[in-house]
């Protein structure tokens, strides 16, 4: 099993940043592949971004060039660093973590994008 929590949300106007944070506790070892996933209001969840334990990234057209992710395997998190912001960047973003066999969620953080 693994467990992954989140945190770093918040209200920014539009041309903030903001940095998101998911820590994974658990059988990480096992995950190959960890990011991000976001959801608007009445739309379906979408990728942000993903990245593999080798580092290799696939980012939404929607966010190159504003957002990064970077991975600290020593302590298990993985960041979203949002630069950039626009008001349709406002979503519930949700970490993601793949084992082998399972895919993992964590509860969500809520990102604003607003004046």
């Amino acid at each position: 099993q693994v467990q992954l929590v989140e945190s770093g949300g918040g209200l920014v106007q539009p041309g903030g940043s903001l940095r998101l944070s998911c820590a994974a506790s658990g059988s990480v070892f096992s995950i190959s592949v960890m990011g991000w996933y976001r959801q608007a209001p009445g739309k379906q969840r979408e990728m942000v971004v993903m990245t593999t334990r080798g580092g290799s990234t696939n980012y939404a057209d929607s966010v190159k060039g504003r957002f990064t992710i970077s991975r600290d395997n020593a302590a298990n998190t993985v960041y979203l660093q949002m630069n950039s912001l626009k008001p349709e960047d406002t979503a519930v973003y949700y970490c993601k973590a793949n084992t082998l066999n399972k895919e993992y969620w964590g509860q969500g953080t809520q990102v604003t994008v607003s004046s």
